[in-house]
């Protein structure tokens, strides 16, 4: 099948098995996002919302958060990966979003990137869930998903990939493809072990043709 068609089989099955797919990070506004993005890096969602509650409790606003040290954040996270470099980002994002952005989000991808420990991927999802934005953000589990699938063709890094993946997925799914892409590669197309057996895109999946139907 051509690339196209490939992209309209696995888009059309995640239209009608997965017509609903958000993030799994739980918050109430952008700033609380952008806090959880910025924790979850090599971290799993799962941890870092059971993080999340008391870290908020106590630095509730960018406001807050800006005037704390690394060393009053540390232990709030100290349960998740890399709680040194993390609480660094944390007090130095809100720093600059108060003093820069007047302790608002921004939503331009660029300015958001700016921010400490908010690289493109991270950019990308509050792009996308906070402002709608066709972008797509590639993690561990996009560029791995994308590859098997053979969306993507010999992606080297997250950015190749995000530029194979919006050429041929429409600008209105960018956003909710993302999220298919993630739960997909989070419960079904896993790293190690591939549930093959029980997933739908058998068809419309390279590795599923190269693995299992050319021995």
């Amino acid at each position: 099948m051509t690339k196209k068609e490939r992209f309209d089989r696995v888009i059309d099955y995640f239209s009608k098995h997965r017509p609903v797919a958000e993030t799994e990070l739980e918050y109430t506004n952008p700033y609380e996002l952008l806090v959880a993005v910025i924790l979850s890096a090599q971290c799993t969602d799962k941890r870092i919302n059971l993080t999340m509650p008391a870290l908020l409790e106590t630095f509730p606003t960018p406001e807050v958060m800006a005037v704390a040290s690394p060393d009053q954040v540390f232990p709030f996270i100290k349960s998740i990966s890399y709680p040194n470099n993390k609480s660094k980002h944390l007090t130095g994002m809100a720093k600059m979003l108060v003093n820069d952005f007047g302790g608002v989000v921004p939503s331009d991808i660029d300015e958001l990137q700016k921010l400490p420990g908010v690289g493109r991927k991270t950019a990308n999802v509050i792009a996308s869930v906070i402002f709608k934005k066709p972008a797509m953000a590639v993690d561990t589990h996009v560029f791995r998903v994308s590859a098997r699938l053979g969306l993507t063709t010999n992606a080297k890094n997250p950015l190749q990939t995000e530029m194979q993946l919006i050429k041929f997925i429409p600008k209105e799914k960018i956003a909710i493809a993302h999220h298919w892409l993630i739960l997909h590669g989070r419960y079904i197309c896993i790293a190690r072990n591939p549930k093959c057996p029980e997933c739908g895109l058998q068809a419309s999946c390279k590795y599923y043709e190269n693995t299992f139907l050319k021995k």
